[in-house]
């Protein structure tokens, strides 16, 4: 047999042996481009099952699903992200810092929240990095744009039997 022969006859072996590589390589890239990662199963979808005897459309849905259709439909996903994000606000923040602060609420992608002293609403502004990401976690990337901190309110002593006539104003006396 001649040299031409031999490799004729070499090279589809060594393409047998790499065959299976390449052939794992492109599911785990058609599965990447689907959105599945290693180690995470995909949700079964009962919706996938054939139905019975039924015709189409008469099968039971899951309620989970005719939810999230019914609050797109109407266009309330953000403001159900947003109302997650204040119902759940102490597991969001944390507890220490939930006893201090409470969103006030959600205009126009702005989220206002209200510091029960200046010293937190301080704090809180320094941390707005650490909490903005945190909540595009919980809620979703560019649902929330800014954190609003304000502190506390104070009464107003322009009127009234504590008005000093030209003073400074109350100053940080409510926090």
């Amino acid at each position: 047999m001649g040299e031409a022969a031999q490799a004729a006859t070499a090279a589809p072996d060594e393409g047998f042996a790499s065959a299976p590589a390449d052939a794992l390589a492109r599911a785990r890239a058609a599965a990447r481009a689907r959105g599945l990662r290693p180690g995470v199963k995909p949700k079964r979808r009962i919706k996938d099952v054939p139905g019975g005897a039924h015709k189409k459309g008469r099968d039971p849905m899951l309620l989970g699903d005719e939810l999230d259709a019914f609050v797109t439909e109407r266009g309330w996903k953000v403001d159900v992200a947003v109302g997650a994000v204040i119902g759940r606000w102490p597991a969001i923040v944390g507890p220490e810092v939930a006893q201090h602060c409470h969103p006030v609420e959600f205009v126009d992608s702005v989220l206002t929240v209200r510091a029960d002293s200046t010293a937190w609403a301080t704090n809180l502004r320094l941390m707005s990095n650490t909490l903005m990401a945190t909540l595009a976690r919980e809620v979703g990337e560019g649902t929330v744009s800014e954190l609003r901190v304000v502190g506390p309110s104070a009464p107003s002593w322009s009127r009234g039997g504590r008005r000093v006539q030209d003073g400074r104003g109350p100053r940080d006396t409510y926090g």
